[in-house]
C-alpha cells in the first residue's frame, strides 16, 4: 500500500477549500457572488464542537457560511453531567443542550439546526433524510463534514454518516445528468476525527491549522457544560495533531490542528 502524506492547510489562507476554488478542481476559478458554504452533520448536539469547531471558525472568519446539524441532542446518552442532577428529565436536558449548542455555534460563526430524532439509539426515518436533502439544496455546500462510517463504541455515529452520505448523493444526483429534481454541485466530503481513531478506521489525510481562531473553539467548548469532561481531551488532541503536522511542513507557530479524512477524490490540473 502506498502511504500518502497528509495535506496541511494554513488557517485563514486556504482552509479545506480556497474561497474561490472549484470543489473538485485544484485550479482557481472566478469568484461567485454566492458565499462558499460548509455543512457539518453530527449524530449528537456537541459532535461538531469537539471535532470541527476550529475548522468551522477558520472558514466563517474567511466569509464562508456554515450550518451545523445535530440529528439528536444527545440527551439520553451524551449529557453525562446533566444526569447527575436529581430529578432530571429528558425534556429539560434537551432544552439545556439546545441552549448550549446555540451558544457554541454562535461562538464559531455558524448556524445551529436540531433535528431532534432521539439518541441511543438514533433512528433516522426517510423524512429526516429528505429534510437534510432540502437543506443541502438550499445551502449548496462546498464541503460536508460528518462521522466515520464505522464506530465500534457508539451506536449513533455510523447512522449519522449514513444519513449524511445518502442525503449528499440524492442532493447531487447522478453527477451532471439531467434529473426530474433540483440538484447541487457535488460537495467534497470529509470525516472528522472520532474519539477512537484507530478502532474506527480513520485515515487522516487533511489537517487544518486553527491556531488563529483557537480562542473561538475554546469558547464553543466552554459552552458545552453537559460534557465538560471532554474539553481537555480535545484540546490535547489539537496540540498532538499540530506536532504531527510539523513532519509535513508546519512551523512552530502552528499550535492547534484538527484532522479530517477526505473521502471524495479531487481532480487537479497538476501535482
Amino acid at each position: 500500500m502506498i502511504a500518502t502524506a497528509p495535506i496541511r492547510f494554513r488557517a485563514g489562507v486556504e482552509g479545506i477549500l480556497t474561497s474561490n476554488q472549484d470543489p473538485y478542481h485544484g485550479a482557481v476559478t472566478a469568484s461567485s457572488t454566492r458565499p462558499r458554504s460548509l455543512l457539518v452533520v453530527g449524530a449528537h448536539a456537541a459532535d461538531f464542537v469537539w471535532r470541527a469547531a476550529g475548522t468551522v471558525a477558520v472558514h466563517t472568519a474567511a466569509g464562508w457560511r456554515a450550518i451545523v446539524v445535530a440529528l439528536s441532542y444527545g440527551e439520553r446518552g451524551e449529557s453525562g453531567d446533566l444526569w447527575k442532577q436529581p430529578g432530571q428529565t429528558v425534556e429539560n436536558v434537551k432544552r439545556i443542550r439546545h441552549q448550549e449548542c446555540s451558544r457554541a455555534a454562535a461562538a464559531i460563526g455558524a448556524e445551529f439546526v436540531a433535528f431532534d430524532l432521539g439518541d441511543y439509539p438514533l433512528e433516522a426515518p426517510a423524512e429526516a433524510v429528505g429534510r437534510l436533502v432540502e437543506l443541502m439544496r438550499e445551502l449548496r455546500p462546498d464541503v460536508v463534514i460528518t462521522h466515520t462510517p464505522a464506530d465500534p463504541f457508539n451506536p449513533d455515529h455510523p447512522v449519522a454518516f449514513a444519513v449524511a452520505d445518502r442525503a449528499r448523493k440524492i442532493a447531487m444526483g447522478a453527477a451532471g445528468v439531467a434529473s426530474a429534481f433540483a440538484t447541487i454541485p457535488p460537495p467534497r466530503m470529509y470525516l472528522f476525527e472520532p474519539h477512537h481513531p484507530e478502532q474506527c478506521g480513520f485515515w487522516p489525510n487533511t489537517f487544518v491549522d486553527y491556531t488563529s481562531v483557537a480562542e473561538r473553539k475554546e469558547e464553543a467548548m466552554a459552552a458545552m457544560a453537559a460534557q465538560s469532561y471532554l474539553r481537555d481531551h480535545y484540546r490535547e488532541r489539537g496540540l498532538q495533531r499540530a506536532v504531527q503536522a510539523r513532519y509535513f511542513g508546519a512551523g512552530p507557530e502552528t499550535r492547534y490542528v484538527e484532522a479530517f479524512e477526505l473521502t471524495t477524490p479531487r481532480l487537479v490540473d497538476g501535482l
